[in-house]
């Protein structure tokens, strides 16, 4: 059956993905649209460049997440010189080791430019900063004075994945002496299930499954807000989820996976062999769950 996906993001969260992956394969699921935000959009560009989910697990599972982050002497030697220079660079990370390990897996499968896929079948989301808009990739790049078929999709992932302070933001050049400043696009929408909805009839072409890193509506826990961090923490979150979870609230839910894996943190980059299965267990039972009773 041909469906489309909504990856969400989350960081390393998205393992789950792979387990999630691997159930709708087996069940005869063929996308024929992906997107997504952040991890999602890695994971929506990877499938559709034609990984399966046995190849993604073989490239996946033995990754140190710690191995595409381009640390600097400075870190090594000195932590905590590194973190005030986020002052100035805006981030700790630059995120090109990222960018190349994505360029270096879609090439394997020859695909390197928006060009390179079937046009609308692939859409990624950013944050654009400047102009405080949310970005839809490729669909938004003319906007911006770029043309869909000569921008790398490895570029495109990465904006997205580009989560403030911990990586640097993708400075993108968009006319004489202008650059916007774009960053993860979780910020503004980070599961954005609302993509593959036709602007005039407000429907869908075929069905569409979201694959959504948190629990179910009724079972998200409520923010502890005790102090001026938490109540940051809070307000942060609340930022991410709000337009995405009225959506999800009206609409969609009975056609979202959940995937509760809130005890691993985004950023938790140094997570062991057995974390990893954890999360692809999840992806699996809760994939399993899911189909029992989606419609379609």
């Amino acid at each position: 059956m041909r469906i489309d996906g909504v990856f969400a993001g989350g960081g390393v969260k998205a393992f789950s993905f792979l387990g999630a992956l691997e159930i709708m394969e087996e069940r005869g699921y063929c996308f024929e649209r992906t997107a997504g935000t952040s991890a999602g959009a890695l994971m929506a560009a990877l499938v559709k460049a034609g990984y399966t989910a046995k190849e993604l697990q073989s490239i996946i599972m033995p990754l140190k997440a710690n191995d595409l982050l381009d640390k600097t002497k400075l870190m090594e030697h000195a932590p905590w010189l590194a973190w005030l220079s986020v002052y100035w660079n805006l981030g700790l990370y630059r995120g090109d080791k990222l960018e190349r390990w994505i360029n270096s897996l879609l090439a394997q499968k020859n695909i390197y430019t928006f060009k390179d896929l079937p046009k609308g079948s692939l859409k990624i989301i950013a944050s654009d900063l400047t102009s405080g808009r949310i970005m839809v990739l490729p669909d938004d790049l003319s906007n911006y004075g770029y043309k869909e078929e000569e921008f790398p999709i490895s570029l495109a992932v990465k904006m997205s994945c580009m989560l403030p302070y911990f990586f640097r933001p993708v400075k993108l050049k968009t006319g004489y002496r202008k650059t916007n400043i774009v960053v993860d696009g979780g910020i503004l929408s980070n599961f954005p299930l609302w993509l593959f909805k036709e602007r005039k009839s407000g429907r869908c072409i075929r069905p569409v499954i979201g694959f959504q890193l948190s629990p179910s509506l009724k079972e998200m826990p409520y923010n502890k807000i005790k102090n001026a961090v938490e109540l940051y923490q809070s307000l942060f979150d609340t930022m991410r989820k709000a337009h995405d979870l009225m959506y999800i609230s009206k609409n969609d839910a009975k056609n979202v996976v959940f995937l509760p894996v809130e005890d691993i943190k985004c950023t938790q980059f140094d997570l062991d062999n057995q974390q990893k299965e954890e999360l692809v267990n999840i992806g699996r039972i809760e994939t399993k769950k899911f189909l029992k009773k989606w419609q379609g």
